[in-house]
């Protein structure tokens, strides 16, 4: 598998090779999802290829599940699993030296359908974790939050930026996930304040790239899946919110100079700043595929409502960390459709 996305890896080593250290281990929750695997793929090749002697321990509710999707991770000493679940998993006595709690992923179904299980695996999740990185003294400890926080972005701001002040609509219950998240940052905050535990939060956007769920609520998911088809994209909007979304192989790049050299108790937004409208990603995704037999059928009529955006301002991490976005859109959407024709039985 790691063959298959070398020159993707080969990006991730050449942007972070001079963070890496011999010997040191690293825990990681919410490895299992699309977060979780860009990470893996990337650590696993760069302990190689540097010689690193590294592994990393990851916490999963159902090893073999995973495994039983990604057999080829089974060749790779260096990964090793946990069995349990974040709220009450077992402390073990091993020393860990870094943390990256990416569990909880975006998940519509599970914020609309049991909002309390989201708001608990979000906040208690954190504060176990965060309390598993006190013990263990962790040289950093990375939490991936969400651009959710700060509620919906004013149509009159473009690109939202971390010092933005706007919160989730605490009176729905739909902004159970980004509440959590917000408050999730604020136990990240108490505990580099009282324990000077070196935390570090990714508000992270939205992203597009190989294992990208196809059948949940992601557009850009759902649209492949459309093209891989032949069915016809379905916009049920007028098509004109904005999303921005980064590529995987930079994704992981981000995350990883995040952990190594962000500042601590200090956020910052990770992901593209290229708008797009939801309807010329599908354009986009549909000239990508070059589909023939796929129309798009927009079924709400324009209306002169503001547009709705998702879209961060990076200059943080641009100015402070020197990152960038590495990989323009038409490539990553077309590395995506690639993958999932090749790889996968949709």
């Amino acid at each position: 598998m790691l063959d298959y996305f070398e020159d993707d890896l080969n990006l991730v080593l050449d942007n972070t090779k001079d963070y890496w250290q011999e010997n040191k281990t690293f825990f990681i929750s919410g490895g299992t999802g699309f977060f979780g695997i860009w990470l893996l793929m990337s650590f696993i090749f760069i302990n190689r290829k540097l010689k690193l002697n590294s592994k990393i321990i990851l916490l999963t509710r159902n090893k073999d599940k995973f495994l039983g999707k990604h057999k080829w991770l089974k060749e790779y000493s260096e990964i090793s699993f946990l069995q349990g679940d974040i709220t009450n998993f077992n402390f073990i006595e091993e020393d860990i030296d870094y943390i990256i709690h990416a569990a909880t992923e975006a998940s519509v179904k599970l914020n609309t359908e049991e909002p309390l299980e989201m708001f608990e695996t979000v906040v208690n999740g954190t504060k176990r974790i965060l309390e598993f990185a006190k013990l263990k003294k962790v040289k950093s400890f990375l939490f991936t939050s969400s651009g959710a926080v700060y509620g919906v972005q004013p149509s009159n701001i473009e690109n939202i930026a971390e010092d933005y002040l706007g919160s989730p609509n605490i009176s729905d219950a739909n902004s159970v996930y980004g509440e959590g998240k917000r408050m999730a940052e604020v136990l990240c905050a108490t505990y580099h304040k009282k324990y000077n535990l070196p935390v570090k939060t990714a508000r992270c956007y939205a992203f597009i790239g190989p294992f990208l769920a196809l059948d949940t609520h992601f557009a850009a998911g759902n649209f492949i899946r459309n093209v891989i088809n032949e069915e016809d994209i379905i916009i049920e909007g007028d098509g004109t919110t904005y999303r921005s979304y980064m590529y995987s192989a930079d994704l992981a790049i981000w995350l990883w100079t995040i952990l190594f050299k962000g500042k601590n108790n200090n956020p910052y937004n990770v992901g593209s700043n290229q708008s797009i409208s939801i309807s010329e990603l599908a354009n986009l995704i549909l000239k990508e595929s070059k589909s023939k037999q796929t129309n798009i059928i927009i079924k709400t009529p324009l209306s002169n409502k503001p547009v709705l955006r998702y879209v961060p301002d990076i200059n943080k991490a641009i100015n402070e960390l020197h990152l960038k976005v590495y990989t323009e859109i038409e490539k990553g959407v077309r590395k995506t459709i690639d993958f999932n024709k090749l790889f996968l039985k949709i």
